[in-house]
């Protein structure tokens, strides 16, 4: 089963991701990596260090000559500014320069401090950092090329920032991403992005932040997906616990979400037809998912980010060494951090739908699991 595993502090050296179970044969090309790499650091209101990281790439194992092997794939980013941190961030014996006591509030400070029993907030702040989602972008390139094999594109734009929304419009097609991409927020309604910008802006001059809401649309998947057998097989709940795992994402939403359940079940729900001898639905309420599966048609799962916690004013807090009151420290910091959110979110969408077309359709090699997607579809298209 496909699988991955990311190590790697904010400051430290590097960061690493292992991917475990893809099958052989994968496009994978690290110019392409470079480039999904510096979408993550897209977006209207981020801080300095957008500007500074470069994401040096090696690929140490897992490809060869720009395909997967069917081993595991290992990927490392060095940190650009390691050599400023190498004395405080050394793995050898020794002490920092300086120690971190008075842990910042909405971060993961007190809590990790408490729970590994340490008094500097380091210790616990450089591995919480969203620095470690570049890692998991590796694991989105190489489940977004999977995926690419039987059909399938992933995509993702912004459509909330602070109070500023987006009206509501058919989910993108595939081919509006590069044009999203472009937009300084990711926002695929150019009014809205405006306004979006101008709240950012308003935030900024404030010197306070805003989180919003991304959405992820998948094109191309088989009716299927998932499962009604188990409760940790279905889908909607894999995506909700990926999309959970994202740092600062605070809430997870399957189609029309929330706003079904203030519904009454006549207008909740999507209908059948059978048009042309396939099964079709007018509508996508649901987002693409029934009873934990996938219908066929596009997948929409939207993830809302809450207000980046390290603010420009400081916030309280305690000094755990001393117990007197004081004011949180502020790094680096953006004013809002949603564009590239769902960027990630795009990711572990990806990972988690190629996860899912593995072990549906197995396959050491990819050219077996298109294969098996072939066959599939097939066989539902006589059904």
């Amino acid at each position: 089963m496909l699988r991955f595993l990311t190590a790697g502090e904010s400051h430290g050296p590097a960061l690493v991701a292992v991917i475990e179970g893809a099958p052989s044969g994968v496009p994978f090309l690290a110019e392409e990596l470079g480039q999904e790499l510096a979408r993550r650091r897209l977006g209207h209101g981020r801080g300095n260090r957008m500007k500074i990281e470069k994401d040096e790439l090696e690929i140490i194992g897992g490809v060869r000559h720009g395909r997967t092997l069917g081993s595991p794939v290992a990927v490392l980013i060095r940190n650009t500014e390691w050599p400023r941190w190498q004395e405080d961030m050394s793995p050898h014996p020794g002490s920092p320069r300086r120690t971190l006591t008075a842990p910042r509030p909405g971060h993961a400070d007190l809590v990790g401090m408490q729970k590994y029993d340490t008094e500097d907030a380091r210790d616990i702040l450089e591995r919480a950092s969203a620095r470690e989602t570049a890692a998991r972008t590796i694991v989105g390139y190489l489940s977004k090329s999977i995926l690419s094999a039987v059909g399938v594109e992933v995509i993702s734009h912004v459509v909330a920032i602070g109070d500023v929304e987006a009206p509501d419009a058919p989910p993108p097609n595939p081919s509006a991403l590069a044009e999203i991409d472009q937009d300084p927020v990711r926002c695929a309604d150019k009014w809205a992005s405006a306004a979006m910008v101008a709240a950012i802006d308003a935030a900024k001059a404030d010197r306070d932040t805003l989180g919003g809401v991304a959405e992820v649309v998948a094109h191309g998947l088989v009716p299927g997906l998932g499962s009604h057998v188990h409760w940790d097989r279905k889908l909607d709940a894999a995506l909700a616990e990926a999309l959970m795992s994202i740092q600062a994402i605070k809430a997870v939403e399957l189609g029309d979400g929330l706003r079904t359940a203030r519904r009454r079940g006549s207008v909740a729900h999507d209908e059948i037809y059978l048009e042309d001898g396939e099964y079709v639905r007018h509508t996508d309420r649901a987002g693409g998912t029934e009873g934990g599966m996938t219908t066929g048609q596009p997948l929409r799962v939207r993830a809302a980010m809450k207000p980046i916690s390290t603010l420009m004013r400081a916030l309280d807090t305690v000094d755990v060494k001393t117990g007197e009151a004081t004011k949180a420290i502020r790094e680096r910091s953006d004013v809002c951090a949603v564009p590239a959110a769902g960027i990630v979110a795009e990711q572990m969408v990806a990972f988690v739908l190629a996860r899912e077309y593995l072990r549906m359709f197995g396959g050491d090699a990819i050219d077996d699991v298109v294969a098996g997607v072939d066959r599939y579809r097939a066989r539902i298209a006589r059904s």
